[in-house]
C-alpha cells in the first residue's frame, strides 16, 4: 500500500462566506466553486482541485462547529512566485503579516490575515 499524504483535506472557516471567497478569489487569481454539503449545517466554497494530483483540496467553510482565527492551523497555497499573491492581499482587504521571507532550500513564504482572521501562507520555490 502507497503511504499518503498528511493532508487529506482542508477546512478555512469563515464568518462571511461572500466576503472571503472575494478575498481569496482576488488574492490566488482562481475561482471558487460551490460545494454542497449532504449534512445541510455548513456553507462551502471550494478551491479548484485535482485529487490525482500532488497536493491537498479544501474548502472556505461556515459552521456552527467552528470559527476563525489566528493562532490555529496554517494553510499555506502553493505560487510560482509568492510576491504576486502577497501584492494583492492589501487591496483585498486581507494583512501582510510577514512579508515575503526565505525559508531556505524550501523556497520563500508570505504570511498574511485574511478578511475572516485567520492567518495563512503562501509558498513558492522563487
Amino acid at each position: 500500500m502507497t503511504q499518503m499524504n498528511a493532508v487529506g483535506w482542508f477546512d478555512i472557516y469563515v464568518n462571511d462566506l461572500d466576503r472571503a471567497v472575494a478575498f481569496y478569489e482576488t488574492v490566488l487569481g482562481r475561482t471558487l466553486e460551490p460545494m454542497g454539503d449532504p449534512t445541510g449545517e455548513t456553507q462551502m466554497m471550494s478551491f479548484p482541485a485535482d485529487m490525482s494530483s500532488y497536493g491537498a483540496a479544501g474548502a472556505l467553510t461556515k459552521s456552527e462547529h467552528a470559527s476563525p482565527g489566528m493562532g490555529g492551523t496554517v494553510v499555506y497555497f502553493s505560487a510560482q512566485d509568492c510576491a504576486v499573491e502577497e501584492a494583492r492581499v492589501a487591496g483585498a482587504g486581507g494583512k501582510v503579516i510577514r512579508p515575503k521571507f526565505s525559508i531556505g532550500e524550501f523556497g520563500w513564504v508570505v504570511l498574511c490575515q485574511d478578511t475572516e482572521g485567520n492567518l495563512f501562507g503562501l509558498n513558492s520555490l522563487k
